[in-house]
């Protein structure tokens, strides 16, 4: 295996303990570190990308501008810049605002157990996403996410679903 199929095993206080595969530590629902990136314009509308439906688990599903974990001996901003331009196509300034821990099992039985790192950048140039990792993409505005969130909640991942109410009141939102 080469590093980067490796991710880094943390304890609750994002203390790294060990690197591991990483769909075997999806598969034992370990804790490990990653990042969410969230995007949002100069008009106040967030970046959301609809995922590959091939991915590993929830494919098809809505979800923030990019998301991943850091490669062992990688910072998580380095780590959230790099996913950033390999997801999306773009990179821009980015601002740490949160972590939070969640565990989700998904039906194909693999398992996340992250500590998640929040970003937050501002983007209006051009993008070139990743057929690969991203279906669909596009702007929208924060109400009608939150309405959609509201109405269709089986449409989006489990981590964003978690984390956008928290960016909302970093926008000033909630």
């Amino acid at each position: 295996m080469t590093p980067n199929n490796h991710i880094i095993l943390v304890n609750e206080q994002d203390e790294a303990l060990a690197t591991m595969e990483k769909l075997e530590a999806h598969q034992k629902g370990l804790l490990h570190r990653a990042f969410s990136v969230f995007i949002i314009n100069s008009r106040q509308e967030m970046l959301l990308h609809q995922r590959a439906s091939h991915k590993y688990h929830s494919g098809g599903l809505w979800t923030n501008a990019c998301c991943s974990h850091p490669m062992p001996g990688e910072e998580v901003e380095q780590a959230a810049h790099r996913r950033l331009q390999e997801e999306m196509g773009f990179d821009c300034p980015l601002q740490k605002l949160f972590t939070f821990t969640y565990h989700a099992t998904f039906d194909n039985g693999l398992i996340e157990h992250e500590y998640d790192h929040v970003f937050l950048g501002t983007f209006d140039g051009s993008m070139a996403p990743n057929a690969e990792e991203v279906e669909a993409h596009g702007f929208f505005a924060l109400p009608d996410i939150s309405a959609l969130i509201r109405d269709t909640p089986e449409r989006f991942t489990y981590w964003f679903k978690m984390a956008y109410p928290t960016v909302l009141e970093h926008l000033g939102q909630r």
